[in-house]
C-alpha cells in the first residue's frame, strides 16, 4: 500500500497583495479511507486499483466538456498524450477545430506513469484546474502515488503543455509577427502549434495546483517542462502554482502574454523561470528554491531570445517580489538575461553560492538604446534588489562594460544592495536586513502588479501565503520533508 498523507489544512482566502494571511487552522480528523471506489465515472476507463484507490484513465482525446470529479477512493491517470480539444487555429476559425473545457475539482490527484504521459491544452480549449488552499489539485507521477518517490526523484512523467493564440516571435512562415498567421511548433512535438494574434486569449485557470516530478527529454535539447505556456494569453489565470522536482524547466513561457503570481518553484533541475520567443508579461510573488546539495538546478531565471534578438515581438518581462535561493554552481549565475530581453526586476532577494547575475549584451558588449521600431526599451533594470552571492557579492559578466553595469545596477538611486548580508529565516522569510531595504512601487510597472512595503516574496513569519497548499513548505528545506513524497487522500 502506498503512503498517504493529508497536506496541511490552512484557513484564509486568496490574498492577491501577497501580504499576511490568516495562519493555518486545525482541520477535522480525516477518517480512515474505506478503500477504492467500486468503479470509475462515465467516460473514464477503469484501470484497476493502486494501493487503495481506483485508477480511472482519461480519454486520449477529450472532444466534449469533461469534469474530473473529486470522489472518495478515486485517482485519475494520464496514459500517453492526452489532448483537450482540437486546434482551432491562430484565428480560431480552423474548420477541424473543437474547443472544449476540462475541469478539475479541488482535491483531485492526476498521475502519469512515464515521460510520454502528458497533458496538452490545444488552442481554443481550456483547462480549469481550480483547487483551494485546503484542497489543492495535484498532478504527479505513478511512483509518487505508489510511495516510491524520493527527494531526488524527477522526470517521472511528462507535464502540462498549454497552447494558446497569443503573439509569439520567430514565425514558422514569412508572415507579419503578432498576427493570427504567426505561429510556432512545440520543440520535439512539431504537430503541436501555438501562437496567433489574440493577446487576451484564455487557456483556462491553474489555481492552487501542484505539479510534481515532471519533465521529460523527447529528443536531445527538446524537453517537456513541468508547466509549458506556449502562446498563452493574458486572460488565462495563473496563481498559487507549485512546480516541484521537474527534470527540465519548472515553467517556460514560449511567447504569449500570460501573467502569474504566487509561484513556488522547488527542486527543479533546469531553469525555474524560462522566458523566450517574445514573452511579454508580469510575474509577482515568486519563491524559488533549488534542491539541497548544490548539484542540481541551472539558472533560476533565463530570459532571452538567443540568435533572434531583432525578432518581433520583443521579450518584455516585469518581475516583482521574488526570493531566489540558488544552490547549484553549474551555471554561470543565478539569473541569466541576454541582450534581446527587456527585463525589469524589482523588490527581490537573491542568495547564491556563485555570481548573481549574468547579463549578455547585444553583440557581446553593449545593449541597444531604446528603439521603438524594434520594440526595444534598452538594458535591464533592477530596483530594490538585494543580492547575497559569491564571487565578491557583485553581479558579474565578462560581456558587459563598467558603464553598462552602472546603468543596469544603479547604486545611487535604485535602492539596490550589491553586497548584501541575508538574514532570511526558514529559508525564504524576510529578516531584519531584508526589512530595512526600501521597496519599489511595483504597481507603477502595470495594473497586474500590486504595491508592497517590502522586498522579497515573504514579508515576515505572519505572511503564510505559500503554506498549506504546497508540499514541503513547512519544512526548513523546501523539499526534504515528507509531504511531497506522499499524496493527499
Amino acid at each position: 500500500m502506498f503512503a498517504a498523507a493529508l497536506l496541511g489544512s490552512c484557513g484564509g482566502s486568496d490574498d492577491s497583495s501577497g501580504g499576511p494571511t490568516p495562519g493555518p487552522t486545525p482541520g477535522p480528523t480525516d477518517p480512515t479511507p474505506t478503500g477504492p471506489a467500486a468503479n470509475c465515472p462515465d467516460q473514464f476507463i477503469n484501470d484497476g486499483v493502486i494501493g487503495n484507490l481506483r485508477s480511472c484513465v482519461l480519454p486520449d482525446r477529450i472532444l466534449q466538456n469533461l469534469t474530473l470529479p473529486r470522489r472518495d477512493g478515486t485517482i485519475y491517470s494520464i496514459s500517453g498524450r492526452v489532448e483537450i480539444g482540437r486546434d482551432v487555429g491562430g484565428d480560431g476559425r480552423d474548420p477541424g477545430g473543437v474547443p472544449v473545457t476540462l475541469s478539475v475539482e479541488p482535491g483531485v490527484v492526476v498521475f502519469g506513469s512515464g515521460g510520454l504521459d502528458y497533458l496538452v491544452v490545444n488552442r481554443g480549449s481550456r483547462l480549469e484546474a481550480v483547487g483551494t488552499r485546503d484542497a489543492p489539485i495535484v498532478f504527479t507521477s505513478r511512483s509518487n502515488v505508489e510511495g516510491l518517490a524520493t527527494d531526488d526523484s524527477q522526470g517521472q512523467w511528462g507535464g502540462i503543455i498549454m497552447l494558446g493564440r497569443a503573439p509569439v516571435s520567430d514565425c514558422l512562415r514569412n508572415v507579419t509577427p503578432g498576427t493570427d498567421n504567426c505561429e510556432q511548433a512545440y520543440e520535439g512535438l512539431r504537430d503541436l502549434i501555438y501562437g496567433g494574434g489574440q493577446a487576451t486569449d484564455n487557456s483556462g485557470t491553474l489555481q492552487y495546483v501542484q505539479i510534481r516530478y515532471a519533465g521529460f527529454e523527447i529528443a536531445p535539447d527538446q524537453e517537456i517542462n513541468g508547466l509549458t505556456l506556449a502562446g498563452v494569453g493574458s486572460a488565462t489565470t495563473l496563481n498559487h502554482i507549485q512546480v516541484h522536482n521537474s527534470s527540465d524547466d519548472a515553467i517556460e513561457w514560449f511567447g504569449g502574454r500570460a501573467n502569474a503570481r504566487h509561484l513556488v518553484l522547488t527542486g527543479n533541475d533546469d531553469d525555474s523561470l524560462d522566458t523566450d520567443q517574445g514573452y511579454q508579461g508580469f510575474l509577482q510573488f515568486v519563491i524559488t528554491v533549488q534542491r539541497a546539495g548544490g548539484g542540481s538546478g541551472d539558472y533560476i531565471v533565463e530570459a532571452d531570445s538567443p540568435g533572434n534578438e531583432d525578432s518581433l515581438p520583443r521579450q518584455w518581462t516585469r518581475l516583482a517580489n521574488f526570493t531566489f535561493i540558488a544552490r547549484s554552481t553549474n551555471p554561470a549565475a543565478a539569473m541569466l538575461i541576454r541582450g534581446g530581453a527587456d527585463f525589469t526586476a524589482v523588490n527581490g532577494v537573491v542568495v547564491a553560492p556563485g555570481a548573481c547575475l549574468d547579463i549578455a549584451g547585444t553583440g557581446g558588449t553593449t545593449f541597444r538604446a531604446a528603439d521603438s521600431a524594434l520594440q526595444d526599451q534598452g538594458p535591464p533594470v533592477f530596483r530594490s534588489v538585494a543580492i547575497s552571492c559569491g564571487e565578491g557579492n557583485f553581479p558579474r559578466s565578462s560581456q558587459i562594460t563598467e558603464a553598462s553595469w552602472a546603468q543596469i545596477f544603479d547604486f545611487s538611486a535604485s535602492n539596490n544592495r550589491p553586497n548584501f548580508t541575508s538574514t532570511l529565516t526558514s529559508l525564504v522569510v524576510n529578516g531584519s536586513n531584508e526589512a530595512a531595504v526600501p521597496a519599489f512601487d511595483a504597481a507603477t510597472l502595470g495594473s497586474f502588479m500590486v504595491t508592497t512595503s517590502y522586498i522579497g516574496a515573504v514579508r515576515n513569519s505572519a505572511d503564510d501565503w505559500y503554506k498549506g497548499w504546497t508540499c514541503d513548505s513547512d519544512t526548513a528545506d523546501f523539499g526534504s520533508g515528507s509531504s511531497c513524497r506522499t499524496i493527499p487522500r
